[in-house]
């Protein structure tokens, strides 16, 4: 298809770590656009696939910093904001939203922007609205404080592998038989599926009636939560289950328990299961007219997402956006340091891959009985335990979620550094780094750092101190031995 040459703009994208932004940027390439990204750390986002295209840019810059989103900003004529700060920001998120929002405003019209397009969060209008649905107003009209207009696309859940809306959904559906539900699961809502979202992101920009519009988007089913629930429910195959609604089940409370049965944090859960509260569905059909598509119904989105969660074809998770802080900085105070060390018979390609698979369904070579318990212990105390898993089965990527660890160091065939982000009294590093060694051999180093916080940090170390032996001995010796088998007898 032949676009006009407004289609060839450069295009500025926030958030291209998350799960839109990370889907987005491949297809505004498709749609020829040149594509201009901004992350704190550019190793975030170098190991995606469309990050080696020419036409991409990737600029290295904190949302904080007006005049530096301006500078990066600079020769693009159109910028998407897909920034929300539940992940990072906890209970405090609706006062960041709205300062970041605002600064992102006056960096688009320093640049000279010509408009700015923002994913929202559909649900009727005026009082009522849950906290969250209320921020995401207040971002929209933070966006548009200055003269630069907005187009606004409001969306409800979004069905897709990976989504943090839909993980909720599966996981609660795929493991328990019997759910004790707030009343919201009678709330009606319109699902839309993630490549529907997509495709009116990237068409907005050909069609000029969009600009300063706010439209609202959605699939061509209506229906109930719990409806909802048992369409999935068919989708996954497993037998039908008893939804109890009952009228004291709190958003804490839900959002607590969403914690403890998915991978998904109890402060994305909280917020999430607020606005389940209030009915969203589309005013009308606008957007359809002005950016026609074949829209998927609940069912044909559903089939799709897991399909991609079974093919591990997945392009981006809700978990890729987590905070990045980086290695921690270890000046001041003790360090805890369990070093080990091992020499392999195979190559240092060999050896990192067998570092690379380490996590999520393959485990952790050793012990799994005690990382499964770290994990269940975890996930009570409100971290993520070990059911984020890992986003590719052979490979890891800077930035990624990886159980309870966060990819924080990834050096090719020399280095993988992990960051803990379970719940610990201290924070906590497990660095695996490799050298060559005589003989075709090669060294792999094993450290776990702990630097405790008070008295509390100190009890834990010498706690899980005896488990060393055990658990990390455990998985060198199940890397030596994995990259020493020969590639045709390894396990898929």
């Amino acid at each position: 298809m032949n676009r006009p040459a407004l289609a060839k703009q450069a295009v500025f994208v926030t958030g291209a770590s998350g799960y839109i932004g990370g889907r987005l940027v491949p297809r505004l390439l498709e749609a020829g656009h040149r594509v201009v990204c901004i992350a704190r750390e550019r190793r975030k986002l170098e190991d995606r696939a469309w990050s080696r295209d020419p036409r991409v840019v990737i600029r290295e810059c904190d949302v904080n910093d007006v005049a530096g989103l301006a500078s990066a900003m600079a020769g693009c004529d159109s910028a998407y904001y897909l920034i929300h700060s539940m992940l990072v920001a906890g209970d405090e998120f609706r006062g960041l939203d709205q300062l970041l929002a605002n600064g992102f405003a006056r960096a688009a019209k320093r640049a000279g922007i010509s408009r700015i397009v923002y994913l929202g969060g559909l649900g009727e209008l005026g009082a009522g609205l849950s906290e969250h649905l209320a921020s995401r107003r207040e971002v929209e009209l933070s966006l548009a404080a200055t003269d630069v207009p907005v187009t606004v696309l409001r969306a409800a859940v979004i069905i897709g592998g990976g989504s943090a809306s839909f993980e909720i959904l599966r996981y609660l559906v795929e493991r328990l038989p019997v759910m004790i539900t707030p009343r919201w699961v009678k709330t009606e809502c319109q699902p839309i599926a993630v490549a529907n979202v997509l495709h009116y992101l990237v068409e907005c920009l050909d069609a000029p009636q969009t600009i300063g519009a706010t439209l609202d988007i959605g699939g061509p089913d209506v229906l109930s939560y719990r409806e909802l629930m048992r369409l999935t429910q068919q989708e996954l195959g497993v037998a039908r289950r008893l939804v109890i609604p009952v009228p004291v089940l709190t958003p804490r409370l839900s959002s607590l328990w969403i914690h403890l049965v998915t991978p998904i944090s109890h402060r994305i859960a909280r917020p999430l299961a607020e606005g389940l509260r209030n009915r969203v569905v589309c005013r009308d059909d606008r957007a359809v007219a002005l950016m026609p598509q074949p829209l998927l119904t609940v069912r044909q989105a559903i089939r799709e997402a897991l399909a991609r969660e079974r093919t591990g074809a997945l392009e981006s998770s809700w978990s890729d956006a987590g905070a990045m802080p980086g290695d921690p900085v270890w000046a001041g105070g003790r360090v805890f340091v369990d070093r080990r060390e091992i020499v392999v018979s195979a190559s240092p390609h060999q050896v990192f891959r067998a570092i690379c698979w380490i996590g999520g369904d393959h485990g952790y070579y050793a012990a799994g009985v005690l990382w499964r318990l770290r994990g269940w212990i975890d996930r009570l105390f409100g971290g993520p335990g070990l059911s984020r898993g890992r986003k590719d089965s052979e490979d890891v990527h800077f930035g990624e979620a990886l159980d309870f660890w966060r990819v924080t160091a990834r050096d090719l065939d020399r280095r993988l550094v992990l960051r803990a982000e379970m719940k610990l009294p201290g924070d906590a590093t497990l660095a695996f780094e490799i050298e060559p060694a005589a003989a075709d051999r090669t060294k792999v180093i094993q450290t776990a750092r702990f630097r405790p916080r008070g008295l509390l940090g100190l009890l834990y170390w010498y706690a899980v101190l005896p488990f060393h032996a055990i658990v990390f001995r455990g998985m060198l010796d199940g890397i030596r031995r994995r990259a020493e088998t020969p590639a045709s007898e390894k396990p898929p």
